[in-house]
């Protein structure tokens, strides 16, 4: 049985596949520095290292950009790789704040002060404050998906999206 073809409305070039794949992903980051900066949240440790594949795949998205079309392909499968990357990270945050497993970084403990004077307490106490990374963040009023829920699909998304187009897109 062979496959059919998509319609021509669905056919992406590897330029325009890799400039939606990049304004994605900035927009994805944008979002997360948005609600940090004006929507007074406070991101966690784990919040900020799913960031990273964010910042990576607007890189490699605008490689695919302006490639040649075989080294484009290259650049959205490194960039769906990148992405699934952060999609690992937001499993692994989801997983936390279900408190199916404990974060892999010490830094999302919440500070235990024991011991000491007072004044050998506050100098312990970090410079800034401290979320910890189980306690899940709701973006969206109403909306029962915090926001590594959120980051995990999207993240799900955008990597599904990119693999396709270079593993199954045949030609420029």
């Amino acid at each position: 049985m062979a496959a059919m073809p998509l319609p021509s409305c669905l056919v992406l070039s590897y330029r325009t596949a890799g400039l939606i794949a990049a304004l994605a992903a900035a927009v994805a980051l944008g979002i997360a520095i948005a609600s940090e900066r004006w929507g007074g949240l406070v991101p966690c440790a784990l919040c900020l290292v799913e960031r990273w594949p964010y910042g990576v795949a607007v890189i490699l998205g605008l490689a695919a950009a302006v490639l040649p079309p075989k080294a484009a392909r290259a650049a959205l499968a490194m960039l769906a790789l990148t992405v699934l990357t952060g999609a690992m990270a937001a499993g692994i945050h989801v997983g936390v704040e279900f408190h199916w497993w404990k974060s892999p970084l010490p830094e999302c403990a919440a500070p235990a002060f024991s011991g000491g004077s007072i004044a050998e307490r506050l100098a312990r106490m970090p410079a800034g404050p401290a979320k910890p990374c189980d306690d899940p963040t709701y973006f969206i009023r109403g909306l029962p998906l915090s926001i590594a829920e959120l980051n995990l699909i999207f993240a799900g998304c955008l990597t599904a999206a990119a693999g396709w187009i270079a593993i199954r897109r045949p030609g420029p």
